[in-house]
C-alpha cells in the first residue's frame, strides 16, 4: 500500500473531497445504474461498424484473398498496416500496469483499469488480420508447433512470423491475467452491493472468493508484482518482434537495424494516445473528472512527448542514412525525398505532421495540461501512427530492385470493411466493459486517498484553513477553536483509556442486549473475517445495526481500539454493507 504522506507541492491526484464510500458509489455507478442516452447512441454506432467487419470477413473467406487489393508486388498492404497499428495501441496498458506499478508511480491508479482493458481488446483486433491473411483461417491452428494430420510437417522457426504468433499470445495471456487479477477485489465489492440475486451470482463467480481478509491483500500484492516483473519484458519484446518481421527482411527500406527501438517508441507513443483518446471520452461519459484529472493527462502527454522524439529521432537517421549510402534503392523507401514528393507523398506528409509537428505542441504546458488540446492532439497521433505503418510497408513495398515491377496499392471496400469492423469490434467491448466492469481501480485509488485525495492534503497542510475561513475576528476565532477541539476531541484524543473509548463507541453505535437482540453474522461483510468478527464481540459490537451506524469518527474510534489495518473498515465501508445486509 502507499504511504500516507505526499510532499505539499504535488498537486492532488484525487479531487472533489471524496471519501471512501464517495469512490465506492462513483465507481459502482456506472454498473448498478441505467446506461444514458450517449452510451446507447455510441455502441449502436460501434455495432453497426462491427457487423460490416463481419460481413467483409465473411466474404473474404468465402470469396478469396483475390477481394482484397493486393497485387503481385504489394502482397502485403492493409491487413498488415492494420495488425501492427493494433498491437502498438495495445502497449500502453502493460506499460502502465508494469512498469509504472514497479516504480511506484501513484498517478496510474486511476487509469490503469482501462488501460490494461484496451490492451486486452486491441491485441484481439491484431490478432484477426494474421488468421484472415491466412485465407484459409480453419487452418491457423498450423502456426503452432503441434501435431498435425500431414506427418511431420513442422512450423518455420526461423521465421519472425511465427516468433509473432509466441509474442502475441504470449502478450495476451500475460495481460488478461495481471488484468484480471487486478479487478478481483472490485469485482467482490460490486458482489457485496448486488442486490439482485443473478447478478451477486456472477459476481461471486468472477471474485473467485475474494473476502477482502489480510491473507487476500497480502497475495494480491505478490501476484501483482510477480505479473509486474514478467509482463515488464513484453513491453520490450513485443513490438521488437513484430518489427523483425520487416527488419530480417532484405526489402530497400526494412532492412534496418533502428526499426526494434524505433518499433517500441512508436508502440507506446500511438497506445498512449488511444490511452488519452478514451480516456478523455470516458471521464465525462461516465462521470469521473474526480479520478481522471490533469496530474494523469499531463503525465501522459509527458510519455507521448518523449516517446514522440524517439520517433522524431528515428525518422531523421532513416532518412539521413538513406542519403549518406547514395544508393538508387534508397531513394524511394518510406522516409526518402521519393517518397515525399511520389506518389504517396500525402502518406508521406500525414506521417510527418501528426508525428513530429503536431506532438511538439505539448511542450506547452497550458495545452500539456488542456483536456480538449489533448483529445486532438492523440487523434492526429493515432492517424499519424497508422500512416507510418501504413508507409513502412505499402511505400517500401511499390518500388522494388526492378523498374518494371513498380506498382501502386489502392484498398478495397473489403479492406475498408474489415478495418473498420474491428475499430466497431473495438468499441463494441469497451462499451460492454464500461457498463459490467468497474473502470477504476477503486481498491488501489482508495490506498493513496489519504496522500493524494485534495481534502486530506489541504487538510493536512494547512489544517486550520477551513475553521479560521468561517471567522472574522483572529483573536476570537483562537479561542473558539480551542474550545471547539476540547469539546468534540475529547472522547477521541484526551481519554486514554481503552475502556472508555469503548464505551464512547457504543454510546453512538448502540449497545446489544443478548436477552432481546439476535447477533448477526458479521463475517457476511467484506473485510471481516473470523478474528475481526471476535475483536468486534468482544468490543460489544454484535449485530450489522450497530455497524450501519458507523461514520468517520467511528471509524476513528475503532481503528484506535483495535489497532489493526487502520482505515479498513471505512475503505470496505462497512456501514454501507452492513446496513444492506440488515435489510
Amino acid at each position: 500500500m502507499m504511504g500516507h504522506y505526499e510532499a505539499p507541492i504535488r498537486e492532488p491526484i484525487i479531487t472533489g473531497d471524496k471519501s471512501y464510500h464517495d469512490i465506492t458509489l462513483d465507481v459502482a455507478a456506472p454498473i448498478e445504474g441505467k446506461a444514458n442516452k450517449s452510451w446507447y447512441i455510441a455502441f449502436t454506432i460501434a455495432l453497426i461498424a462491427f457487423l460490416w467487419g463481419i460481413g467483409s470477413i465473411a466474404y473474404t473467406i468465402g470469396t478469396g484473398i483475390g477481394v482484397w487489393g493486393l497485387n503481385n508486388r504489394i502482397n502485403w498492404a492493409w491487413d498488415i498496416t492494420n495488425f501492427v497499428w493494433w498491437v502498438g495501441i495495445g502497449h500502453a496498458g502493460t506499460l502502465i500496469s508494469a512498469v509504472l506499478l514497479l516504480f511506484r508511480q501513484k498517478w496510474r491508479m486511476g487509469i490503469n483499469r482501462s488501460a490494461e482493458a484496451m490492451t486486452i481488446f486491441a491485441v484481439f483486433q491484431a490478432g484477426l488480420f494474421p488468421l484472415i491473411h491466412m485465407g484459409r483461417i480453419w487452418n491457423g491452428f498450423y502456426t503452432l508447433p503441434v501435431p498435425n494430420p500431414l506427418g511431420s510437417l513442422w512450423v518455420n522457426f526461423n521465421s519472425p512470423l511465427l516468433w509473432d504468433v509466441f509474442a502475441i499470445s504470449t502478450y495476451l495471456s500475460v495481460s488478461l491475467v495481471f488484468w484480471w487479477t487486478g479487478l478481483l477485489p472490485d469485482f467482490a465489492m460490486i458482489r457485496d452491493r448486488a442486490t439482485k440475486p443473478f447478478q451477486k451470482k456472477i459476481y461471486s463467480l468472477v471474485s473467485f472468493g475474494w473476502s477482502g481478509k489480510a491473507k487476500d491483500w497480502q497475495r494480491f500484492e505478490e501476484v501483482s508484482l510477480v505479473l509486474a516483473g514478467l509482463a515488464t519484458p513484453l513491453v520490450l519484446s513485443v513490438h521488437t518482434i513484430v518489427s523483425f518481421d520487416f527488419a530480417t527482411s532484405v526489402i530497400p527500406g526494412w532492412h534496418s537495424t533502428v526499426y526494434p527501438p524505433y518499433f517500441v517508441a512508436g508502440a507506446v507513443f500511438s497506445g498512449f494516445a488511444m490511452v488519452q483518446t478514451l480516456l478523455l471520452i470516458m471521464r465525462k461519459v461516465s462521470n469521473l473528472e474526480d479520478y481522471i484529472t490533469r496530474v494523469h493527462v499531463e503525465n501522459m502527454n509527458k510519455v507521448i512527448l518523449v516517446t514522440g522524439g524517439i520517433v522524431t529521432v528515428a525518422y531523421l537517421s532513416e532518412l539521413f542514412v538513406g542519403w549518406y549510402t547514395g544508393s538508387s534503392y534508397e531513394d524511394f523507401v518510406y522516409l526518402s525525398v521519393g517518397a515525399a514528393t511520389g506518389p504517396y507523398w500525402w502518406a508521406f506528409w500525414s506521417l510527418i505532421i501528426c508525428n513530429s509537428i503536431i506532438p511538439q505542441l505539448f511542450w506547452f504546458k497550458k495545452i500539456r495540461r488542456n483536456y480538449i488540446w489533448t483529445f486532438i492532439i492523440a487523434i492526429f497521433i493515432n492517424i499519424g501512427m497508422w500512416f507510418e505503418r501504413f508507409d513502412i510497408i505499402v511505400i517500401n513495398l511499390s518500388r522494388g530492385h526492378l523498374p518494371s515491377s513498380w506498382t501502386q496499392f489502392s484498398p478495397t471496400f473489403v479492406d475498408i470493411g474489415i478495418f473498420v469492423g474491428t475499430i466497431g469490434f473495438f468499441f463494441v467491448l469497451f462499451l460492454l466493459y464500461a457498463r459490467t466492469f468497474p473502470v477504476i481501480a477503486q481498491a488501489e485509488v482508495k490506498s493513496i486517498l489519504k496522500s493524494s485525495g485534495n481534502n486530506f492534503k489541504r487538510e493536512r497542510d494547512n489544517p486550520s484553513a477551513v475553521k479560521t475561513e468561517v471567522k472574522k475576528e483572529p483573536v476570537v476565532i483562537k479561542q473558539e477553536i480551542v474550545k471547539e477541539e476540547k469539546i468534540i476531541e475529547k472522547p477521541i484524543v484526551d481519554v486514554d483509556d481503552k475502556q472508555a473509548k469503548t464505551n464512547s463507541l457504543l454510546e453512538s453505535l448502540g449497545t446489544f442486549d443478548a436477552a432481546k437482540d439476535k447477533a448477526d453474522n458479521l463475517k457476511k461483510i467484506s473485510g471481516i473475517g473470523p478474528v475481526m468478527e471476535k475483536t468486534l464481540n468482544q468490543i460489544g459490537i454484535y449485530t450489522f445495526a450497530q455497524v450501519s451506524k458507523m461514520t468517520n469518527k467511528e471509524y476513528d474510534l475503532l481503528d484506535s481500539i483495535t489497532g489493526s489495518f487502520p482505515g479498513r473498515a471505512q475503505r470496505d465501508d462497512w456501514a454501507g454493507q452492513a446496513n444492506k445486509l440488515k435489510s
